[in-house]
């Protein structure tokens, strides 16, 4: 199913691209080029091509891996892509590394202590990291820590730099973690084969991570897994409040000036990563629960 989904992930943005306003031509040569240059360079682009033809041309070639050149630079859009991929993935991945870190252990506390003053401080927290924007959240750590010379406001050098960006692209998905483990927590610890543990005299930190948290770990992996195609396009706006030269500050500079290979083979990138996620969360199910790998038996 990952083909059919990629291919309409490259149909839509190709579309809204080609309908977007603005003339290619005249962006690459410039305002004051003459109507002749103009058409001239419409036809070097293909740009004069019907609308299903230049989309199956830039089909094939996404296919063959050949991502083209960018309309302004000239420059190969893979090197590009390659330079700026490991710095996008490394921020991805720390920021669920924080989201994990942070919602797990927080859900697990809220739905062992349900209705006391922890759930109600985890609850409240999960909240407010769930409503706070990025973007927001990203400049109000600029003003706090790096205004004063705590912590450096850009770049991605180390990992004095990597502080900021990661609790910015993190917060969200702590909070959504927490909540989802909290409620599969409150349902397991409710089942029947718990209160037979506590009858046998086990551990209560044995019946929570041996037993309960295990099998509430399924609906935990899924939102993990979309939490790490959501940070990838959350990347876009941290990259961009940071100076963090990665795919996300790449496209948004593409976006502005309607270099339309670059924002598609972008897109196409992050696409096919969280893709991939998900088909690697779908193989993680069956070493969690032994019920689905004996399906497959």
């Amino acid at each position: 199913m990952m083909i059919p989904v990629l291919l309409g992930v490259l149909f839509i943005i190709f579309t809204l691209t080609f309908f977007a306003p603005g003339d290619p031509a005249a962006i690459v040569l410039g305002e004051a080029a003459s109507h002749e240059a103009l058409e001239q360079q419409r036809e070097i682009m293909g740009l004069n091509d019907p609308f299903l033809v230049q989309f199956a041309r830039f089909a094939f070639n996404i296919v063959r891996l050949d991502f083209g050149e960018s309309w302004l630079t000239g420059r190969q859009i893979s090197v590009e892509l390659a330079a700026r991929f490991p710095t996008t993935i490394q921020l991805a991945f720390m920021g669920v590394i924080l989201a994990v870190l942070m919602g797990i252990p927080l859900g697990i506390i809220s739905a062992t202590k349900q209705y006391s003053i922890f759930d109600a401080g985890a609850t409240f927290i999960a909240l407010l990291g769930a409503s706070i924007p990025n973007f927001w959240l990203g400049m109000m750590l600029i003003m706090w820590f790096a205004v004063g010379g705590i912590l450096p406001p850009s770049g991605f050098a180390t990992p004095m730099h990597w502080i900021l960006p990661t609790i910015t692209i993190g917060t969200g998905g702590a909070a959504i973690i927490m909540r989802m483990t909290r409620s599969s927590m409150l349902e397991v610890i409710r089942q029947d084969y718990i209160r037979t543990a506590r009858a046998k005299g086990q551990s209560e930190s044995k019946i929570i991570f041996k037993h309960a948290l295990k099998n509430a770990l399924i609906p935990v992996m899924t939102v993990v897994g979309l939490q790490i195609g959501g940070l990838l396009g959350g990347a876009v706006l941290t990259e961009t409040i940071f100076s963090i030269p990665g795919i996300g500050s790449y496209m948004v500079s593409a976006i502005a000036q309607r270099d339309r290979p670059v924002i598609i083979n972008s897109v196409i990138i992050i696409a096919v990563i969280f893709s991939f996620v998900n088909l690697i969360v779908d193989i993680l199910y069956a070493f969690v629960d032994p019920r689905i790998r004996s399906q497959y038996k």
